[in-house]
């Protein structure tokens, strides 16, 4: 009885080393070994290793399993975390790490996490990759709406002024100054009204193309049309002077020349910046996390700048040359209205380039936009509302017996 039972003592030992170098706890295999021992009378009264005998191994452990704790340190890893394993610890030790952003796991115990593709991002749990939203703006949501109506509501009021004064061509308001380059301008401001709804909706390979170019050619006329108004204020009251020579350069050919050029100047960027890096849709998967940004790459951002810096040239180059011509006397001179109108132009456009470079997507495309609408309603206010508000209002001053009444009041 005493052999057989040092028999058995023997078989737990072979059984404890060999639950050891499986790798299961210290602690767990001597709890493991009392049991058998405790209950060698009821059960276990057999050899354990012999497989001879009516007890084999499996049912050892079968049976242990079902009355012990599992051998295990850390509980299942759930779906959306990975096993790490813990140094200077059995294999049946680990830590459940979750995963990185942009991976999943959709299992329990993964060894590792799996990334999404490109298109895809994980939920919240990553343990299931979805398609990422398309981010761009659009005609359906709240801001597409908001800068539609906008356009819609804007885009009559230089049209309206246009008709008010082709109605009153021969008054002097009018004549004053140039009345081809205010037609122009105001024909002009209407488009830059319009001009928004090609930065608005799901950006398109030719929309892309054409958005820029199409924004900077006709700001480039507004902008060169007020330059010319200011130049041919400041000839207009220099060829006043007796025995001076600038008489000759009055009238329509110097402005219209000049309107020509500059915008060839900025027709010629454009045509390059098309011919050699034009700009075309993008898909970007970096600029927000689970968001495709679908917008204009612009090609080549030297071109882009180059035309926004000609622009802006041409808008200071007015901006001075009306600033130190505003004290110029006479009944219409615009000179103080186009310095203000300039001052507002160079502010918004100076304020639209952090704003710019600091957003993406569609509230990049929105910032573009809002400076479009803020630029040309300060050109429009600036320039032609105190013109309408003589014709409309104060009719008795838009009459020539006023003009030169006034003028001889000035010269006592």
């Amino acid at each position: 009885m005493v052999s057989e039972y040092d028999d058995f003592l023997d078989e737990c030992e072979k059984m404890t080393s060999m639950f050891r170098e499986r790798g299961y706890p210290s602690r767990l295999i001597d709890n493991i070994k009392r049991e058998v021992i405790f209950k060698r009378q009821t059960w276990v009264n057999k050899p354990i290793l012999n497989m001879n005998r009516n007890v084999t191994e499996h049912e050892v452990i079968r049976k242990i399993e079902s009355q012990i704790p599992k051998s295990v340190c850390t509980e299942t890893c759930l779906p959306g975390y990975r096993k790490a394993t813990l140094p200077g610890q059995p294999i049946c030790c680990f830590d459940c790490v979750a995963c990185s952003e942009g991976e999943i796991a959709n299992n329990s115990d993964s060894a590792e996490c799996f990334k999404c593709q490109d298109e895809f991002w994980p939920n919240e749990r990553h343990d299931t990759c979805f398609v990422k939203s398309l981010n761009f703006l659009s005609y359906e949501e709240t801001l597409g709406v908001v800068l539609l109506c906008a356009v819609i509501f804007s885009a009559p009021i230089p049209a309206g002024i246009l008709v008010l004064f082709l109605k009153n061509y021969n008054t002097p308001i009018v004549k004053a100054n140039n009345r081809e380059l205010s037609y122009l301008l105001l024909s002009s401001l209407v488009i830059c009204f319009l001009c928004p709804l090609i930065f608005i909706g799901y950006p398109k390979k030719l929309m892309c193309v054409f958005q820029q170019a199409v924004f900077s050619m006709i700001f480039t006329l507004c902008v060169s049309c007020i330059l010319a108004k200011t130049i041919m204020v400041v000839i207009a009251f220099r060829a006043a002077k007796p025995g001076n020579n600038l008489k000759k350069w009055v009238g329509t050919k110097v402005p219209n020349t000049l309107v020509i050029i500059c915008t060839l100047g900025q027709s010629l960027i454009c045509i390059t910046w098309l011919s050699v890096s034009p700009p075309f849709p993008e898909k970007n998967m970096k600029a927000q996390q689970g968001v495709i940004v679908i917008q204009c790459n612009e090609g080549s951002i030297v071109a882009f700048w180059c035309m926004m810096g000609y622009m802006g040239l041409l808008a200071s180059v007015s901006f001075i040359v009306a600033f130190l011509s505003r004290n110029l006397p006479g009944s219409f001179n615009e000179a103080k209205y186009i310095t203000f109108s300039m001052l507002i132009f160079v502010s918004v456009w100076l304020s639209f380039i952090p704003a710019y470079l600091s957003t993406h997507g569609k509230y990049m495309v929105a910032v573009e936009v809002f400076a479009i609408l803020c630029s040309s309603l300060g050109l429009l206010v600036c320039l032609f509302f105190p013109k309408c508000y003589i014709m409309l209002i104060r009719s008795e001053q838009n009459t020539r017996e006023y003009v030169m009444r006034k003028h001889d009041l000035s010269n006592i």
